[in-house]
């Protein structure tokens, strides 16, 4: 599996580069057809083939591998390729036994027959296991048929979610891209919150296994439209606890549960059953087979209270801005612009502080990488977020747009494509090493910076190095838990490669330009001595200021992040990424200003120290998502275990710290600007 992980990448690099065809379906959008007594080799399909993910729960960061669990295993398993993102997001796919004729129905089919028997140590860890998972209510995953075709043609992978829908409050139902693997009833009496699908699960201390399901198949028919054959629209199941008394006789309708008492005090005998049904639906498009779940998912109503708050607090931060630009500076400026300079020089402080304005702040070669590393984490957010919109409004393309088409067949534009998005994320990263080398050694130069190998290699391992040993760390603990989201050894090695082999090559180019150019020329001569800074008051001096400036950029997210963090770690589905790019858009104005803000404060109350105070101040928005995460975690999440709180703030960490570096790379330039615009317009004797 890791080699085909690894080199499943480069395969559909090779193919997309030799593709000459002059439109394509985007990866993920190509429908299916179905057709009723036809051969599996024909265009039109007929074997319907249920795939199997991990293992998931919300009171666990661990998931498992399906095999893991002591389910029915298909006799000839193969597992699809899973791309890089599969790999770190911890997916781990394979077929399974559920397999099926289109439009022919199925009714009570036993699949196999688990055996446990008393005495026997290997069936009672089993047994224990399986248990355990319905204690921490853990869930199946199941995705429909999943094909990959390496070609330009068409790469198909058809991987609609199989879901649960059932009843909520106000008579609104709600559609689970998982279902439970049982429900316990605990000694006390207290019952899990997949117990409600049965009445009769009340009996104390005691597992109830679903072992049965009925699917069923909704299908649009391609007769009104003039196509050949059917498209999957929705499948749906529902999960039940049968007691079979006989397996080769199969019940499926009524019966006892089938309950698993605590301990295993006979020979115990589960049997895995199913049942199809097919169901025609033309209102349904395949092109909105996805609508009946995500219309419960997160509430738009409350996104759109998020954007209109964000917009309020970047209108009020504009206005600020407006009004010191073109009121307070301007009428600044123009004084200072008059033959008596002393007047002038009285009147406010920034200016007085020309002479030290641009002096290196200390720690230069620290706040110089920093830069350079942030650099690389916007342009790859941007590029990211702005390939889904682009994505989302184009269908097709044309291979005049060489750049779109190699980035669509990897498979980079679809967010229907499982683990598209980290995959792009990580490959961008990669190849930005550059900028980040770049911007790095030109800050490092006009500080006035001289050990540029330190510098240079600093950029390029610093941050990344700690992202990932807290990685790598990670990764022990899911490897000693046996966590299918352990990456393989094999995959580490790849990104090493990828980190060593291309990163830091690219960010060494970058740094070679860097130093090349000349420094950054400044608009005013720094003095050979420093001025004294005048005593502060409390909301100018430095940690104050700093906390305060976070406020606003976090205010702006928080509700956004809500989303992100649910589908993160309560396994709900994040698809409103218009909504993403619009917050990213707001986060970006709204850093600038309180950070332009700020500075334009402390420079009036003549502390010159503006180098990382702008770093600081947006950045300390991380601070501001940390916090919030540790609230999220014990409010939110049900997670127990000494290793998943472990992982859960592991993770956290390293989103905490690229999001430290994204923000403050965003203040700093932003004020950046702002000091060099103002101090270019004054006359200076």
């Amino acid at each position: 599996m890791e080699t085909r992980a690894d080199f499943g990448l480069l395969l559909m690099c090779a193919s997309c580069l030799l593709c000459s065809c002059a439109a394509f379906y985007l990866p993920g959008l190509a429908p299916v057809s179905f057709c009723k007594g036809v051969k599996d080799g024909d265009d039109c399909q007929n074997l319907i083939q249920l795939f199997v993910n991990r293992l998931d729960s919300v009171e666990s960061v661990l998931p498992y591998e399906y095999d893991v669990f002591d389910f029915c295993h298909d006799d000839k398993e193969r597992r699809p390729s899973e791309n890089l993102g599969q790999v770190l997001f911890g997916e781990r796919i394979e077929t399974s036994p559920y397999k099926f004729r289109f439009n022919e129905t199925v009714e009570c089919k036993t699949v196999c027959t688990k055996t446990y028997k008393k005495g026997a140590k290997e069936d009672a860890e089993k047994l224990d296991f399986l248990k355990r998972g319905m204690q921490l209510n853990y869930q199946h995953h199941w995705l429909t048929n999943l094909f990959y075709e390496y070609s330009c043609k068409q790469r198909i992978i058809d991987n609609m979610p199989v879901t649960w829908c059932y009843d909520v409050d106000d008579g609104q139902k709600y559609c689970n891209p998982g279902f439970p693997i049982g429900c316990y009833v605990t000694p006390q009496g207290r019952a899990k919150d997949a117990c409600v699908i049965n009445a009769e699960f009340n009996r104390k201390h005691t597992f109830y296994v679903f072992n049965h399901v009925d699917i069923k198949i909704t299908y649009h028919s391609g007769a009104s439209e003039g196509w050949r054959g059917a498209r999957l629209v929705a499948a749906t199941l529902e999960p039940k606890s049968i007691n079979q008394q006989d397996e080769s006789n199969p019940v499926c309708r009524g019966g006892t549960p089938m309950d698993v008492f605590g301990d295993l005090d006979d020979d115990l005998k589960i049997t895995y059953t199913y049942s199809v049904r097919y169901e025609e639906n033309n209102d349904i498009k395949w092109a909105s087979r996805w609508d009946y779940i995500l219309v419960s998912m997160p509430h738009t109503n409350i996104q759109w209270f998020s954007i209109m708050n964000s917009l309020v607090i970047v209108l009020f931060l504009s206005g600020m801005v407006a009004m010191i630009m073109l009121r307070t500076l301007h009428k600044d400026i123009a004084r200072y612009n008059q033959v008596d300079q002393e007047d002038a020089q009285e009147e406010s402080g920034w200016k007085q502080v020309h002479g030290d304005v641009f002096r290196p702040p200390r720690k230069g070669m620290l706040l110089s990488v920093f830069l350079g590393q942030g650099t690389q984490i916007f342009i790859m957010t941007f590029i990211t977020l702005y390939q889904l919109l682009w994505s989302k409004a184009h269908h097709t393309l044309c291979s005049t747009k060489a750049w779109w088409a190699i980035l669509a067949c990897l498979g980079f534009l679809s967010p229907a494509n499982r683990g598209a998005l980290m995959t792009c994320a990580v490959v961008l990263w990669v190849l930005l090493g550059t900028p980040a080398g770049y911007v790095s050694a030109r800050l490092y130069k006009t500080f006035g910076g001289e050990k540029w190998k330190t510098n240079v290699l600093l950029t390029a391992l610093l941050c990344p190095g700690i992202i990932f040993a807290d990685f790598f760390l990670m990764n022990l603990i899911l490897w000693v838990e046996g966590s299918s989201a352990a990456i393989p050894f094999g995959t580490l090695v790849a990104i090493l490669a990828l980190w060593f082999g291309i990163s830091v090559p690219l960010t060494f180019l970058g740094a070679y330009f860097g130093f090349k150019k000349p420094a950054i020329e400044q608009p005013v001569r720094t003095n050979q001595i420093p001025r004294q800074i005048p005593e502060q008051s409390f909301f100018t001096k430095p940690i104050p200021g700093i906390v305060m400036g976070g406020i606003l950029p976090f205010g702006c997210i928080f509700i956004q992040l809500f989303f992100i963090l649910n589908s993160i770690w309560s396994h709900q589905m994040y698809y409103m990424f218009g909504f993403l790019f619009l917050v990213f858009i707001i986060l970006l104005i709204t850093c600038s200003e309180a950070t332009v803000l700020l500075c334009y404060f402390h420079l009036c109350a003549e502390d010159y120290h503006w180098w990382w105070r702008s770093f600081l101040t947006s950045g300390f928005t991380a601070v501001y998502l940390f916090v919030y995460a540790i609230h999220y975690f014990f409010s939110k999440l049900q997670i127990i275990g000494a290793a998943s709180t472990i992982l859960y703030f592991g993770y956290t960490i390293i989103m905490v710290l690229i999001f430290f570096l994204f923000t403050g790379t965003i203040g700093f330039f932003s004020s950046f600007w702002f000091v060099n615009k103002i101090y270019s317009v004054v006359k200076v004797d």
